[in-house]
C-alpha cells in the first residue's frame, strides 16, 4: 500500500498534526513539482498532496490513464483512508479541475465525502458550453499543430525550445486530453452535488474562461478572483503568494 501511495502522491512536507489535507491536481502534461512545494509554504496546519498521474515523474514506465474512471478509481483507492481521516480540500488548475472534480463527485458519491473547500483554477465550468464544445472537439494529428492548440486552448502554454522536451510534452498532453475527454458530468436539475465553498481564480490576460457555471454545483458560497497574468499565473511568487495566504483562510474559516 506503501508504494502505491508513493506513486500517487507527491508529499514534500509530512505534517502528521495537520488539521486538513491540501490535495493538488495538475494541469495537461504537468507534474508534481511546482503545486508539491507549497508543501513547504504552508504552516503545520496544512500538508500539501499533490496527485501524480502514470506515465510521468517517478512513474515513467507506467501507462499512461486510459479514461477518467481509471483516475478516479486510483486516487480514490489509495486515498480513501485519508480522506475519512481528517478534513481536505482540493485545489485544481485548468486540466486538473476535471480530473478533481471527478475524483469528488465519485467520493460525494460513494462515500459521503465532501472537500470542505473546492479550489478551481483557469478551467470552464463542467456545466458550460464552452466545456462541452472542448470536450467534443478533435486534437490535431500534427504535433505543433497540437501545441498551437494547447496554446488556444491554455492560453500562452509554456511551450519548450527543446525538441525532445517538445515531444515528451505532446505525448503526456495527448494522453491528459485523452483522460479529459472522457470526463462526462451531467447535472440534473434538483442535483446540487456539493454543498462546500467554491473558489475560482484566473488570470487577467488569460483567455475568457466559461466560470459562472461553477455556482450552481454548491449551495454553498462561490467566489472569483483576477490575479495578475496568463495561464500561468499561479507560478508568478506574488500571486503564488496570495493563493497561500487566501487557501490558508479559507480552510481555517471551513
Amino acid at each position: 500500500f506503501f508504494k502505491k501511495m508513493e506513486k500517487l502522491v507527491a508529499c514534500v512536507q509530512k505534517k502528521p498534526d495537520a488539521l486538513c489535507r491540501l490535495i493538488c491536481f495538475p494541469w495537461t502534461g504537468g507534474g508534481t513539482s511546482q503545486l508539491a512545494r507549497w508543501g513547504k509554504l504552508f504552516n503545520n496546519s496544512i500538508e500539501v498532496y499533490c496527485i501524480r498521474l502514470p506515465g510521468r515523474e517517478s512513474r515513467l514506465e507506467e501507462p499512461f490513464a486510459e479514461d477518467m474512471t481509471s483516475v478516479v478509481n486510483e486516487v480514490t483507492s489509495v486515498l480513501l483512508k485519508e480522506l475519512k481521516e481528517k478534513p481536505f480540500a482540493f485545489f485544481a488548475h485548468s486540466f486538473g479541475t476535471y480530473t478533481s472534480l471527478a475524483v469528488a463527485l465519485h467520493l460525494k458519491e460513494k462515500y459521503g465525502l465532501e472537500p470542505v473547500h473546492l479550489f478551481m483554477s483557469a478551467a470552464h465550468a463542467p456545466n458550460s458550453a464552452a466545456h462541452l464544445a472542448l470536450k467534443n472537439g478533435t486534437p490535431p494529428d500534427d504535433d505543433n499543430d497540437f501545441l498551437t492548440c494547447m496554446e488556444i486552448i491554455g492560453g500562452n502554454y509554456n511551450i519548450p525550445s527543446d525538441e525532445d522536451i517538445r515531444k515528451n510534452m505532446v505525448v503526456t498532453s495527448r494522453a491528459d486530453t485523452r483522460v479529459f475527454q472522457t470526463f462526462s458530468f451531467e447535472k440534473t436539475e434538483m442535483n446540487i452535488p456539493f454543498s462546500c465553498d467554491v473558489t475560482y481564480f484566473y488570470g487577467s490576460d488569460d483567455k475568457i474562461y466559461d466560470a459562472r457555471g461553477w455556482q450552481e454545483l454548491t449551495c454553498g458560497d462561490t467566489s472569483f478572483y483576477e490575479l495578475p497574468g496568463d495561464h500561468f499565473y499561479l507560478l508568478k511568487p506574488s500571486n503564488e503568494s496570495f493563493l497561500i495566504k487566501h487557501i490558508t483562510r479559507c480552510i481555517e474559516n471551513a
